[in-house]
């Protein structure tokens, strides 16, 4: 190691004999001391057990270990200039596993999903000293329908859903259906197509371009899909990179693009012609989940070194940027997952509101419409700055939880009996008994005209008078009749003589197919036809507000999470007034949330204006509005609330978005709100 000075290290050689072989050869750096006072401050540090560093003219480090040897000591002099580089190394390698450690949490922590992408577009270009670079995200599109005899096969499982024979049927789509498939697909009718894979972009980033596109930039990107397999052909798409990372899960690191081999960058030269740009070093990462499948696609361009040049990334900051993209795939797997399922959870939610419209003709897009309306409600209730609103707020979660609420609130109708929710008449259950009753009339009549007829055929007697008698006794029934078809339609009140006057046609009779004399009405008939409103009864009325019990009940059995919990809560409350005579707890305006206060305007002036129900017409947003200004005067609608939703202008909004043209007129606010006289 030392050459010539090596000599001094021989048997019987002293220290001082080497050390001054160090000067004299100049192995050491002196600086301003003297060869004589190096020694002698060498001299000095050599004691046992010593260790210690010199450094040397030319840049190495010298370390020194020194140790007893009988009556003398000795000096063991290393090179430890690589030693101390990968120290260096191993510091900087420290720094950077502790600054990945950093960005992992960071990751993890990050719950939104533009936000996510951004930091981890960020933290890549930060890595490489990129000028920019993309995310994209894998996307699935199940393939368009096929069609088989103008029956359709399964998109998921490739089979015909019918039970024949499939096999005997020519291929062919309904008239003015393209048939997309080929003809390697369409063995035996069956659609052996792969999903539609692409790669969506997400994230489009350039700092000498200025370009920040998706993220949080509110800048949508317009650019087409990349297609990871052929639409026509099926073929894989090799000849993007991008695509090429997504089919193989390999990271590519390409130098220069207009150089690369095998790959298209006839778009990228493109790009650079149109916005004076050079795009040189490419590196593309894949970025993969726990199964190790590619979910989407990270990729950096034109890296720059210190003094700012592009380079080609550097092959050992390509491990990091892998490193990163492996993180950054678990924290947006995880996010991508709980979008699914909210998404999911939103879709089933949806498709039981759904259902419960369905089911009765007579609600419509109720279900659809009410979230709708409580939300705009919410917002304004927020962007309130003054009044006794101006302090109220609602973050993500709770504006979130009263989504859910407001697309559930009537899933207790699941439970409802169709023949009670859609009772459009009183004698209405399964079909309307007023066509049986009718019938009894046309036998009562054809009765009573037997009866005359064997009267007439009796000697003496006067036929005159029996017809008489026999049409005065018909008009009588038709009249009854007519009567107990208009009772029965029901109406806002029932006097006490119509009543009566029911239960006197109850007790005339008609003959049964038995022969025997039995009441026109059954007792539960008339109990139906006395209804005082509506056309409900007393216990059917029960069972339609029991849906209010049954639906705090369902959403309370449902395990939602603390952002969730308040759900039955909000959705329970519609019906309630803020006097406390409202249904199912009769709650008191004081022992309601405002969301489910807004909850409960919303379902109001929905109904009131909903005009796709067979048994009304929608009223025009100012009948609705006056109905439900009494409806604060008398203490069933919280009047804070209300004021806010004429002032803000949401019933006018929500009318342009769900009403039709004719609904909508004008009112006067300032009359509505009680700022003067009406």
């Amino acid at each position: 190691m030392f050459g010539p000075a090596s000599a001094y290290m021989a048997d019987g050689a002293t220290l001082n004999g080497f050390l001054q072989a160090m000067v004299d050869y100049e192995f050491v750096e002196l600086g301003d001391m003297t060869g004589d006072a190096w020694i002698a401050e060498a001299v000095a540090a050599h004691v046992p057990r010593n260790t210690f560093d010199r450094q040397l003219a030319d840049g190495r480090t010298l370390r020194v270990r020194v140790t007893p040897s009988g009556d003398g000591l000795v000096a063991v002099y290393n090179d430890v200039t690589d030693l101390h580089h990968r120290d260096i190394d191993l510091e900087t390698s420290r720094q950077r596993l502790s600054r990945m450690n950093e960005i992992g949490v960071a990751l993890t922590g990050e719950k939104d999903l533009n936000r996510l992408l951004e930091m981890i577009m960020l933290e890549a270009k930060t890595l490489c000293r990129a000028d920019g670079g993309t995310i994209y995200l894998k996307r699935e599109d199940e393939p368009e329908p096929v069609f088989v005899e103008n029956k359709r096969i399964d998109r998921r499982t490739g089979g015909d859903r019918r039970i024949h024979d499939r096999r005997t049927q020519s291929a062919g789509p309904p008239d003015g259906t393209a048939e997309r498939r080929h003809t390697a697909d369409r063995r035996d009718g069956v659609d052996r197509r792969r999903p539609l894979e692409q790669l969506e972009f997400a994230i489009l980033v350039n700092d000498t371009l200025n370009i920040a596109m998706g993220g949080t930039s509110g800048q949508k990107i317009t650019l087409p899909n990349l297609m990871i397999y052929d639409p026509e052909t099926g073929e894989p798409n090799e000849k993007n990179v991008a695509s090429y990372a997504a089919l193989t899960g390999e990271a590519i690191n390409i130098p220069d693009a207009y150089d690369a081999d095998g790959f298209d960058f006839s778009g990228t030269r493109k790009f650079d012609e149109m916005n004076s740009y050079r795009s040189k070093s490419f590196l593309t990462v894949p970025l993969k989940d726990r199964k190790d499948e590619v979910i989407g696609v990270l990729q950096l361009i034109n890296a720059h070194d210190e003094e700012g040049a592009v380079v080609a990334f550097d092959p050992a900051l390509q491990s990091d940027v892998e490193s990163l993209a492996s993180q950054a795939a678990v924290s947006l797997d995880n996010n991508l997952l709980l979008l699914g399922q909210r998404k999911l959870f939103e879709s089933l939610m949806q498709v039981m509101a759904n259902a419960i419209d369905r089911k009765s003709p007579y609600t419509g897009g109720h279900c659809s419409r009410v979230p709708a309306l409580t939300e705009m409600l919410a917002q304004a209730a927020c962007n309130a700055t003054d009044g006794p609103l101006r302090t109220f707020s609602m973050d993500q979660e709770q504006t979130f939880a009263l989504h859910v609420a407001g697309w559930l609130h009537d899933i207790g109708k699941v439970t409802t009996p169709e023949y009670v929710m859609d009772k459009s008449t009183k004698l209405e259950t399964i079909h309307d008994r007023i066509v049986e009753v009718e019938t009894r009339f046309a036998a009562a009549k054809r009765d009573a005209e037997i009866e005359y007829l064997r009267a007439a055929m009796e000697d003496g007697s006067d036929k005159e008078s029996l017809e008489a008698a026999f049409r005065a006794k018909v008009a009588e029934f038709d009249e009854d009749l007519m009567f107990l078809q208009l009772a029965n339609v029901g109406g806002e009140f029932m006097a006490h003589d119509k009543k009566e006057r029911v239960n006197v046609i109850a007790a005339k009779t008609w003959r049964d197919a038995g022969g025997r004399s039995t009441p026109l009405l059954s007792e539960e008939e008339v109990y139906n036809l006395c209804i005082e409103r509506g056309t409900l009864t007393g216990e059917e009325r029960k069972v339609i507000t029991d849906h209010m019990e049954i639906t705090i009940e369902m959403l309370e059995q449902l395990p939602f999470p603390k952002s969730l919990r308040r759900v039955p809560e909000f959705a329970g409350g519609h019906h309630e007034k803020m006097d406390g005579s409202g249904y199912p707890r009769g709650l008191t305006r004081d022992q309601m949330s405002i969301p489910a206060r807004i909850m409960a305007i919303a379902d109001i002036f929905e109904a009131l204006t909903a005009a796709d129900r067979p048994y009304k017409q929608g009223k025009t947003i100012s009948e609705s509005i006056r109905i439900m200004t009494f409806m604060r005067k008398d203490g069933h609608i919280d009047p804070e609330l209300f004021d806010l939703f004429i002032e803000s202008g949401v019933y006018r909004e929500y009318g342009e978005r769900f009403l039709n043209p004719d609904q909508i007129d004008e009112i006067d606010v300032d009359a509505v709100l009680g700022r003067k006289a009406s």
